[in-house]
């Protein structure tokens, strides 16, 4: 939240994941395949609880940093129909910026209309309100550099400093064909497909390592920063 301070941006919506407090609990009770019997019931609200928990520390670091910030669950606003968002009013976010104060948001548990309930990621979430609100751009904060060639972890792997979308779509492409099925930039190759539509809308996306000082802010203050800018 001091990077976000530092940068002086005035007007922006922060989503974050789930990360220890809402994926151990939605591995455990199978969210994400939706309702499969009464037993799930009490996983649902025990994952909404947590994440409310990790929103909440969350929340107190902005203010603490004397940061608008003003936490919106997304469940209240979003429904879903096999996993992908279907409905979504935006009319109390849009109020919110409006006042020049932040919303606060994750990735949560909702509603859907054909699996009764699903985890809806926060990089859907991210992707989609990028899109709906016509954002500048988009940052998403890893635990790495940004998009690589080849797995971070392998030391020949070298970082994609821009890419096009036909970049994106080369990538999402290989993964898709591979026999084995092999994710070929990990994790990263989920958010590359829920960025492809913020791309072609003319959104620039950063990807970038949170983890490391300033890089968020530089970013959001639209400095050049290490990590890999998408662009159409």
């Amino acid at each position: 939240m001091e990077e976000i301070r530092s940068s002086q941006v005035e007007s922006m919506v922060v989503v974050h994941g789930g990360g220890s407090f809402g994926h151990p609990l939605a591995k455990k009770y199978r969210l994400s395949d939706g309702y499969v019997n009464d037993s799930q019931l009490i996983g649902f609200a025990e994952t909404r609880q947590a994440m409310m928990k990790l929103n909440k520390i969350i929340l107190d670091s902005a203010m603490n940093r004397q940061l608008r910030c003003v936490s919106v669950q997304p469940s209240a606003f979003i429904r879903t129909r096999n996993k992908r968002i279907e409905e979504i009013d935006l009319g109390i976010v849009r109020n919110i910026l409006d006042l020049s104060m932040i919303p606060l948001m994750f990735g949560d548990v909702v509603l859907d209309q054909e699996l009764k309930f699903c985890i809806l990621s926060g990089d859907q979430l991210t992707s989609r309100l990028a899109m709906e609100l016509e954002a500048k751009r988009m940052i998403l904060a890893t635990n790495v550099d940004g998009v690589f060639d080849s797995n971070p972890k392998n030391p020949e792997a070298k970082l994609m400093k821009r890419m096009t979308i036909q970049d994106v779509k080369n990538l999402v492409e290989i993964e898709a064909e591979s026999d084995q099925s092999v994710d070929v930039t990990g994790e990263m190759i989920g958010k590359m497909r829920e960025i492809l539509p913020v791309v072609e809308k003319g959104i620039q996306v950063i990807v970038l390592n949170g983890r490391m000082p300033g890089r968020i802010s530089m970013a959001l203050s639209g400095k050049r920063v290490i990590g890999t800018t998408i662009e159409k």
